[in-house]
């Protein structure tokens, strides 16, 4: 309808845990990205989630969906900035001092898992950006140079507790990605990480692999 309609979702992935595999939407991130004329923000951390609402209120013929979890986050980007890093769809977090290795991108609470896995890959001499991507959407329509510039010319590692339909366009050939092929299960969401080899560990060691 061209309107502006905020949705707001939660429980956005196997990280809600004890409720089990039907309440675990690992299929809902890619069926929602699918829709026309629709933003949808899965945010890292307060900071994001702030900057992706006032994008939603700004959509006046777009609506919003507004994917959230449910466990608790760690901050990673601390405080607010001037602009609106979230308002291009995706950025880089952080940027090796000197050249990439390898690119890492994540989404809403796998941002932390891609941070994690940088310091320690840096703790190997391995050079690793992280880029957040809140909203797929908005990183499409952003200029050839800037796309460029934030996804690099380094092997890329992708994650996110879902599965991967849309991620092949910003991943390209020489890359892997690092979530789910099938339903989860019933456990803490800390073990249910673990068992579906969706951490820090697992995102570095694909990172190596990619390397030459």
């Amino acid at each position: 309808m061209g309107a502006r309609v905020i949705y707001v979702m939660t429980h956005d992935s196997i990280g809600l845990g004890e409720d089990g595999p039907t309440h675990q939407p690992v299929e809902t991130l890619a069926s929602l990205r699918a829709i026309p004329n629709a933003n949808v923000f899965r945010p890292a951390d307060g900071v994001e989630t702030a900057e992706c609402w006032a994008l939603a209120l700004k959509a006046h013929e777009t609506p919003s969906i507004m994917s959230l979890t449910r466990q608790g986050l760690v901050p990673i980007r601390g405080e607010h900035t001037d602009e609106n890093l979230s308002a291009k769809g995706a950025y880089v977090l952080f940027e090796p001092e000197i050249g990439r290795d390898v690119t890492l991108m994540a989404t809403g609470s796998e941002v932390e898992i891609a941070v994690a896995a940088s310091e320690a890959l840096a703790r190997e001499g391995i050079r690793a950006a992280v880029v957040s991507m809140p909203c797929f959407e908005l990183f499409a329509v952003q200029d050839a140079d800037y796309r460029a510039n934030v996804l690099g010319t380094a092997p890329r590692v992708g994650i996110e507790a879902a599965v991967s339909q849309g991620w092949d366009r910003w991943l390209g050939e020489n890359s892997t990605f690092i979530g789910m092929d099938g339903f989860g299960a019933s456990a803490p969401a800390p073990d249910l990480y673990k068992h579906f080899g969706i951490t820090a560990k697992a995102m570095a060691d694909a990172a190596k692999a990619l390397i030459p």
